[in-house]
């Protein structure tokens, strides 16, 4: 992970508070700046001495990033925030976070706090989206079995037409395609029908979404259903359910760096974020989702129900899929069945 960070780019960045601000908080962040900017505000909202400049980084990028200033000394944020968990556990592994205890954080799962010094402040499950318009109420896959069998003949319209993440790019898209290894018997079976039909693996979540509302594709697999769901409101042409036969749920992993200096504001950034306060401005910002059965009420999104989630702990056996032998082979069985955008 030790790349030259002038390699690495930047995507967007802003600050948010008063001009009269007397304290800055340092965030770098994989979530979009649009998205994270309302909650942001509310945190703001009773500490004007307080600004937060806002980083938006690709997951591969912040994680080498991260683990440079960590290894120099120097040039750390206060806080990182990334949807890539797996990179975020190997961060803590190797040192380079600090920890922060509170009630907040006593109070959370023990899949979504490790050692104290990285914290699960989100809810947010892999879904399937397609094109509302193009694909037929019976033709939506309702689970990965559902899929396999839309791909399943020679003649499928799907082919050349379902959509996922390049894992090879997309930090967030190899977790889950790797957790989707360890969770699923119908991991291979998925893999061929992709290969067989020319699924697609491209970038990152917005050109996933852009690219089934605009129906160059009509399905798009693991995409980040808060991401989806956010555009879902906006977009009448995107389609938006979590698979029933079982579904992904990332909890977007918050570190404070090694060599913070606002490690104080940090803290309390993060308790935010855990409070009630900070999980409705999440929830409203579609970062906390909630999954509902057929019949179900008060959810965001349909799908199998409570009893179908797999939480993605954040713990050392994410590390496993970092090793490098066994990313080399899974990356090379990826690339025998997905042909790249």
């Amino acid at each position: 992970m030790m790349a030259c960070t002038a390699c690495l780019a930047q995507e967007d960045s802003a600050v948010f508070g008063l001009p009269t601000a007397t304290e800055t908080l340092i965030v770098r962040s994989t979530t979009d700046i649009g998205v994270f900017a309302p909650v942001m505000l509310d945190f703001l909202a009773s500490r004007p001495n307080l600004a937060i400049a806002y980083e938006q980084w690709g997951s591969n990028d912040l994680a080498t990033l991260a683990a440079s200033h960590c290894a120099a000394g120097s040039g750390s944020a206060d806080l990182v925030i990334s949807s890539a968990v797996d990179l975020q556990v190997q961060l803590v592994n190797n040192g380079c976070a600090v920890a922060h205890r509170s009630p907040a954080t006593d109070a959370l799962p023990a899949a979504r706090n490790w050692r104290n010094e990285i914290f699960g402040i989100t809810e947010e499950p892999a879904v399937l989206i397609y094109n509302i318009q193009l694909v037929a109420p019976d033709e939506v896959p309702l689970s990965r079995f559902d899929l396999i069998d839309l791909l399943r003949p020679a003649d499928s319209r799907f082919v050349g037409r379902v959509a996922t993440y390049d894992i090879e790019a997309s930090g967030l898209g190899y977790l889950f395609a790797f957790m989707d290894s360890l969770q699923a018997n119908t991991f291979g079976r998925l893999l061929e029908a992709f290969g067989r039909s020319g699924a697609v693996a491209t970038c990152c979540s917005a050109e996933l979404i852009d690219a089934v509302a605009d129906g160059r594709y009509l399905i798009a697999y693991n995409v980040l259903g808060s991401y989806a769901l956010a555009r879902a409101d906006k977009d009448p042409r995107i389609g938006v359910r979590a698979p029933s036969d079982y579904a992904l749920v990332l909890s977007r992993a918050a570190l404070i760096p090694k060599h913070a200096k606002n490690v104080g504001a940090a803290g309390g950034f993060i308790d935010f974020l855990l409070s009630s306060a900070g999980q409705t401005a999440l929830s409203e910002a579609r970062l906390v989702v909630r999954i509902g059965g057929a019949d179900g009420a008060d959810f965001d999104l349909p799908g199998g129900g409570p009893s179908s989630l797999r939480p993605i702990a954040l713990s050392p056996i994410l590390l496993a899929g970092m090793d490098q032998h066994k990313r080399r082979i899974f990356l090379d069985q990826w690339r025998q069945n997905l042909r790249q955008k």
